[in-house]
């Protein structure tokens, strides 16, 4: 059932603004900006790596493993050879590729001291080499004698490598090699030097003894490719469950954010069933340091609405009496579909200042969010075109909203339409700053010259719009922290996690959020129309290269941070 409710900020502000004269998704308080509350629960750390890379570095290592045993064996076996007696043709060959393996895996270990200088192609060349040489050493000790077994153990450890073709290659080497020794030896199209012959064997026999060894080296390679695969995907849901329990802690340390401000609305205020102006007042819906939000009815027509009235304490500060009728002021003068919209204004000279505003019946963005934890590209592309509407209006009014956040964005249930709520802290040109030079804003969705005190323009209420964005693309919060100076040196100094590390978002999208969410003002989009645009195109992959390459610059200087 849909719900109505007046409330204001989700997360922590800096400074305190005027009572929101918002509509929210549930009844919940009007909180202003507060100070930053600390979770006693740390966030997770996440996998900095794929799943894929896990096993490349699994590979680099077990291959630097193999050299290094390779060269030891073949020195073992180097070193026994005057030992035995046998051919001493396939013994100075076989001599000859011990040594060959040893030089190529010694040469294999030396060039793995670092993980950066492993090559597939080069690991594959070492391997081949390997299997050759010990071809030789099974032609040496005989074909149907146990050397052959030394073949499921080299196709044990490349078949778990990353390269399926690589890993092909060497299994059919493997097979075919050893399958035309043993068909030659079998129907003697070649003499046996071996040491041990299968002279005791029929012809039959062989071909059992040759069917049984291609059906190891065949079940080998087999079971371990199924084993990587395995592994692989044991990994990913690892690394699934890994993300999926640091993104509810992100939700949950959001939601106690909201859960404060939340307890402080309901029940009945001092202005309960009191008249102000037109307007007959119900309930509280939303409480804050400055003021409270009732449930209001038109003393005729019994029309609702939202009438945001101010503490009498605060009553006694003229700038923020002058902030509270500022704000009326702005919002009235937007009289745009995707901008609540005001129905009365208190008088100049009221001795409570007041501002009745159409009641909403729907929810918000931050509402919404904690249901369904994020909204399908196209869902946030009408949310962003719907938006920017309002915001571009607000911009060509010369107002900067300075507080935009998923709190402050509500979907009506009637109309499926997109409005902006709580000018309370906007600034508009031309006038002198009512903040006293505070930094002002929700932390999480403070562009980074708001929150270095800087001058803002409409592109800070851009930035908040491509975290919001982001937030919804991902379903994780861009800039979390436990404390607001914590967030406030990420929203200044850091980017967040890959978007599409975080969901299966196309590439491009990475692209355009990067803009969105560019540092310097001047290297984000010019408007909101404009990223709105740059979203919908990023979502079916067709970004402009321009737009990709400026992506891929802004990047270059401050790429993504770790998932």
């Amino acid at each position: 059932m849909p719900a109505t409710s007046q409330g204001s900020d989700d997360v922590p502000t800096v400074a305190e603004p005027a009572p929101s004269s918002r509509a929210g998704g549930r009844e919940a308080s009007d909180g202003g900006l507060r100070e930053a509350s600390t979770s006693a629960t740390g966030s997770r750390v996440t996998s900095v790596i794929t799943p894929r890379e896990t096993l490349h570095l699994q590979e680099i290592g077990r291959t630097r493993a193999f050299g290094i045993v390779s060269v030891v064996f073949a020195a073992v076996v180097l070193a026994a050879l005057p030992l035995v007696g046998g051919d001493a043709v396939a013994k100075g060959v076989f001599a000859g590729a011990l040594a060959v393996i040893a030089v190529g895996n010694g040469w294999l270990a030396w060039s793995l001291r670092g993980d950066a200088a492993y090559s597939i192609a080069f690991t594959t060349v070492v391997a081949l080499l390997t299997v050759f040489g010990g071809f030789t050493g099974i032609w040496f000790f005989g074909v149907f004698s146990p050397a052959p077994m030394v073949l499921p153990f080299g196709i044990a450890f490349f078949s778990v490598g990353q390269s399926a073709r690589a890993v092909l290659g060497v299994y059919v080497a493997c097979a075919l090699v050893q399958l035309g020794l043993m068909l030659l030896v079998t129907f003697g199209g070649v003499h046996d030097p071996g040491l041990v012959r299968a002279d005791a064997l029929g012809g039959v026999e062989r071909l059992v003894v040759v069917a049984m060894v291609q059906a190891t080296l065949l079940a080998t390679y087999v079971v371990q490719r199924r084993t990587r695969a395995a592994t692989l995907y044991a990994i990913e849901q690892h690394d699934a469950v890994v993300r999926s329990l640091a993104q509810r802690d992100a939700l949950l340390l959001e939601a106690r954010q909201e859960l404060a401000q939340a307890l402080q609305g309901g029940g009945l205020g001092r202005w309960t069933d009191q008249t102000v102006g037109s307007f007959r007042l119900g309930r509280v819906l939303g409480r804050g340091a400055m003021g409270e939000v009732y449930e209001g009815f038109h003393v005729t027509s019994e029309a609702p609405a939202a009438v945001k009235l101010l503490h009498p304490h605060v009553l006694a500060q003229a700038d923020l009496v002058t902030r509270f009728v500022r704000e009326a002021r702005v919002v009235a003068a937007l009289d745009v579909p995707n901008v609540v919209r005001v129905l009365e204004v208190a008088a100049p000279d009221a001795p409570v200042p007041f501002l009745a505003m159409e009641r909403l019946v729907g929810t918000d963005l931050a509402e919404h969010l904690r249901e369904h934890r994020r909204l399908n590209a196209r869902s946030v592309v009408a949310m962003l075109r719907q938006v920017g509407a309002g915001l571009e209006a607000a911009h060509r009014a010369g107002v900067v909203h300075r507080d935009l956040k998923p709190r402050n964005l509500f979907l009506t249930s009637a109309s499926s339409v997109w409005k902006i709520l709580d000018f309370g802290v906007a600034r508009v040109s031309g006038e002198e700053t009512l903040t006293l030079d505070q930094i002002v804003g929700t932390p999480n969705y403070m562009a980074p010259e708001q929150a270095n005190g800087r001058m803002v323009t409409p592109r800070a209420d851009l930035f908040a719009l491509g975290v919001i964005a982001y937030r919804t693309l991902t379903g994780r919060p861009a800039f979390e922290g436990q404390t607001t100076a914590e967030i406030l040196y990420k929203v200044v100094h850091e980017m967040p996690p890959r978007p599409s590390a975080l969901a299966p978002l196309r590439p491009d999208l990475d692209a355009a959020l990067a803009i969105a969410m560019a540092k310097d003002p001047d290297d984000r989009f010019a408007s909101a129309s404009e990223l709105a645009a740059a979203v919908e195109a990023a979502s079916r992959g067709r970004l402009d290269e321009a737009v990709r390459a400026r992506a891929a610059r802004l990047l270059s200087r401050l790429p993504w941070s770790e998932a």
